[in-house]
């Protein structure tokens, strides 16, 4: 490990990350490592971390390799691995359009929710292809406090569970997990969305990230409420054959998510880098002991 280490700091309306440049996979990155880049008072601060390596160089990636170079090697704040980031993925390609290795327009970025497709604009928004929704069967519940609610089930390469509410102060303080029921819709947790009406096609949320608690954005989680939204409003693009678009404030801002015909979901947003530094190699060793 050299003495000092790489990093950025950047965010997607809000949702913030620890971005570490590592092209040929060779920074040692454990979970207690990452929670300690992540801790906002004695760390670097952020929701996660984003490792930035070559598809060739990572073993998860590398059958990716031929259709995007790059791959996100996306970590919770906690240290603890998950699929897919869509607030990251724009971050990402921020990054990468920064340090040089793209450029505006069209990219291909690999994540261990597969092959992204993502679209950089000229007015500085970045627009992220995230794939087909699924939506599995079986009713779900999620709870706060004395107040339950029926869930929609969504995965939009991570877990969600979408409940609409009457309030968004319902959703408590989301400093832990919101309980759900049946324990096997989510075996390995799920990241839960409560969401308001603000009007036509417009809705708020607010969500609690498995492995971060309540964050200020969340991409994947504003596709899982769009669609589940265009469910509820009879609306699906998939019977209809129009495409559906959502607006979706989130406590950090705004997302456009639009569902096409074909179920391709596509989500529209910000991505900022606010610093650049370095790492001091001897206080993240000491930090994980």
């Amino acid at each position: 490990m050299s003495t000092r280490i790489a990093f950025l700091k950047g965010h997607g309306t809000e949702n913030d990350f620890v971005i570490v440049p590592d092209p040929e996979n060779t920074i040692d990155l454990p979970p207690a490592a990452v929670a300690a880049l992540c801790d906002r008072r004695a760390g670097i601060g952020g929701d996660g971390l984003l490792h930035v390596v070559r598809s060739a160089a990572h073993p998860e990636a590398r059958d990716m390799a031929a259709e995007a170079e790059w791959f996100m090697d996306y970590r919770n704040g906690d240290g603890s691995v998950a699929e897919m980031c869509g607030n990251g993925v724009r971050v990402f390609a921020r990054y990468l359009q920064r340090a040089g290795h793209a450029v505006e327009g069209d990219l291909a970025v690999a994540t261990r929710g597969g092959v992204k497709t993502v679209h950089i604009a000229k007015d500085g928004d970045v627009t992220v292809g995230m794939g087909k929704a699924l939506l599995p069967e079986g009713d779900v519940t999620v709870s706060v406090g004395p107040r339950s609610w029926p869930a929609r089930n969504v995965n939009m390469g991570n877990p969600h569970a979408v409940a609409f509410v009457d309030d968004l102060a319902h959703a408590g303080d989301l400093y832990s997990p919101p309980p759900f029921s049946p324990a096997s819709a989510y075996p390995d947790g799920v990241n839960v969305e409560f969401v308001v009406d603000r009007g036509p096609r417009h809705v708020a949320l607010r969500v609690h990230e498995r492995g971060a608690g309540e964050t200020r954005s969340c991409g994947t989680g504003a596709c899982a409420v769009a669609v589940a939204a265009a469910r509820r409003d009879g609306a699906d693009p998939t019977v209809t054959g129009a495409p559906a678009t959502y607006t979706v404030d989130v406590p950090g801002g705004t997302l456009v998510i639009t569902e096409r015909a074909d179920g391709e979901i596509e989500m529209t947003g910000p991505a900022v880098i606010v610093a650049e530094g370095e790492i001091d190699a001897d206080w993240l060793e000491n930090a994980v002991r």
